[in-house]
């Protein structure tokens, strides 16, 4: 016989709940960081502010490895974290970034020939209008998150679509601007990494991230509860 959920059975219901905690650090921190280091070397390299023939060669390894396989399993714990936003962005980023790395080391072992410098190249400009989009998309739920988390995801979403446009135009000033702009997102993960990183070691706001919830953007303030009961899984935090 179903009985409908009162105050005094919920109350009944935590009194004889077990709680057994499985704590883990928020998995978006690896991921920022992942994402900001490999983008920060390859957006800089777009951007022209070093020139090597070979360069992506030496790059693919630190992308491959930072951005892609260390995103990836953020997007899985974000799994785990019940982070919906985390896990697709960090996932399908993390991928995009094994991708890219093992592109280049076909090109780096005469399988597949280097796209040209200027464009226009289609294959390329394909890849970055589906992460475009997806990532735009993130944009717009990060809004229920942070201000920290959507400016990263944005700017990201126009890089991404600057240099879409640049491989489809074959035009270098584009690939210049879209360099220009993910080198803006990697440097914003990377502060949001960093709040988020020494957040969790001090147990308190220190960076503000700009979140919906006005004390959690008040230095000092403690705004997490590791017990959410009305989530229906006590034990497990919902989200980061």
């Amino acid at each position: 016989m179903y009985r409908p959920m009162t105050n005094e059975l919920h109350e009944q219901w935590e009194a004889r709940t077990r709680v057994v905690l499985q704590p883990i650090a928020a998995p978006s921190i690896l991921g920022l960081f992942g994402f900001a280091g490999a983008t920060f070397m390859v957006s800089t390299y777009l951007a022209g502010w070093y020139h090597m023939a070979n360069a992506p060669a030496y790059l693919f390894p630190f992308a491959a490895v930072l951005g892609g396989l260390a995103q990836f399993l953020a997007g899985l714990w974000c799994y785990r974290a019940r982070d919906g936003i985390g896990t697709a962005m960090h996932g399908m980023w993390g991928s995009f970034w094994m991708a890219y790395g093992l592109l280049w080391l076909l090109i780096a072992t005469h399988v597949l020939v280097a796209p040209p410098a200027d464009g226009p190249f289609l294959p390329i400009a394909f890849w970055f209008i589906a992460l475009a989009a997806i990532t735009a998309f993130g944009a717009i739920a990060a809004l229920a998150e942070s201000l920290a988390l959507f400016l990263v995801l944005a700017t990201l979403a126009a890089g991404s679509a600057v240099y879409a446009w640049s491989q489809v135009a074959g035009s270098h000033g584009g690939v210049v601007w879209g360099g220009w702009i993910l080198f803006i997102s990697a440097c914003i993960a990377f502060y949001t990494a960093g709040a988020m990183m020494v957040e969790s070691a001090f147990g308190r706001v220190v960076f503000q991230l700009g979140k919906l919830h006005l004390r959690a953007n008040v230095p000092g303030g403690v705004v997490t509860r590791p017990i959410e009961y009305e989530y229906g899984q006590p034990g497990v935090r919902a989200g980061q």
